[in-house]
């Protein structure tokens, strides 16, 4: 039974992201949640009062966004990752911050509209009077009023956030998987791997983790009353001067909580998959970049 790249990645991004969903509406939640009235009291209770008002589904809120979306960015961001290393010619450390940061932009086109739709989805009302039916049906609506201004809102947000952040994570997962000699046949590999990949994700949501913070307040700007912000500035203004500098760590116990996970959830499944359905998998020679161990098919460390 044939098995491609494409199908593999696809696979362990869906495992990653069922994973690593309820985590990332936490995330949401308590990064956009107004400290006059607020919710939750941290990580552990906004899982808790999620679970007691909406079931164990209300963690899920939102989930076929990033399942939507995560074909079409696995293609680009590997294909750009990939194609930015040969092109620059050899496999530096540098250049595999370049070719990641190169593949972290090209990759916002489709992960801006997915995240607004997402990050909607999940902070709307539960029952028969919710706003938006899908993802689908939350992009048409913002369109309709919005045009492709309101679909894109949190563009320049999230290219801040994920041009650097694919950057770190590339050069770290290529740094460690070096340094712990990740090689064909190694019978510690699965963990070495685990290892790797579970730092770079967190690696790269330390780097630029505020941004995250500002991106979901301005994607959520105006579900529930008058928008307040005016663009980034403002809001890292509005919100400093309201909660002071904490502010822009809010969730991110959740964020590092889903890092190792989904990555664990994805190398388990390429295991699986590449066990099963392919055997053991020859690699070429004579490449003019030698290719690294396979990668975490769900190259998207910040929101899904």
């Amino acid at each position: 039974m044939f098995v491609t790249h494409a199908a593999r990645r696809t696979l362990t991004g869906v495992a990653g992201v069922l994973v690593g969903h309820p985590f990332d509406t936490v995330k949401v939640r308590l990064q956009v949640q107004s400290m006059e009235k607020p919710q939750y009291q941290g990580t552990v209770h906004c899982f808790q009062a999620i679970i007691k008002q909406e079931g164990v589904l209300g963690l899920y809120r939102g989930l076929g966004s990033p399942l939507l979306g995560l074909t079409f960015i696995n293609a680009l961001v590997f294909g750009v990752q990939g194609n930015t290393l040969r092109a620059l010619g050899r496999d530096s450390p540098l250049n595999q911050f370049l070719a990641g940061a190169a593949a972290g932009a090209i990759q916002c086109v489709i992960c801006c509209p997915m995240e607004l739709a997402k990050t909607r989805l999940q902070l709307q009302e539960a029952g028969p009077a919710r706003t938006y039916r899908g993802p689908l049906d939350c992009l048409a609506q913002v369109y309709r009023r919005e045009g492709l201004r309101g679909v894109n809102r949190g563009m320049v947000s999230t290219l801040l956030r994920e041009t650097p952040s694919f950057g770190v994570y590339f050069l770290t997962y290529d740094t460690l998987t070096r340094a712990l000699g990740c090689e064909p046949g190694d019978r510690l590999l699965v963990p070495k791997l685990l290892l790797a990949g579970g730092t770079s994700g967190i690696a790269s949501w330390l780097s630029t983790y505020p941004l995250d913070v500002v991106k979901s307040r301005l994607q959520a700007d105006g579900l529930r009353g008058a928008p307040r912000y005016r663009g980034i500035l403002d809001c890292v203004r509005q919100s400093y001067r309201a909660e002071g500098w904490r502010v822009f760590t809010r969730g991110l116990a959740s964020t590092l909580l889903r890092a190792f996970p989904v990555n664990a959830a994805t190398f388990a499944t390429v295991t699986v998959v590449l066990s099963y359905a392919r055997g053991e998998e020859a690699r070429p020679e004579g490449d003019a970049v030698p290719a690294a161990p396979a990668g975490p098919a769900l190259a998207q460390p910040s929101s899904l």
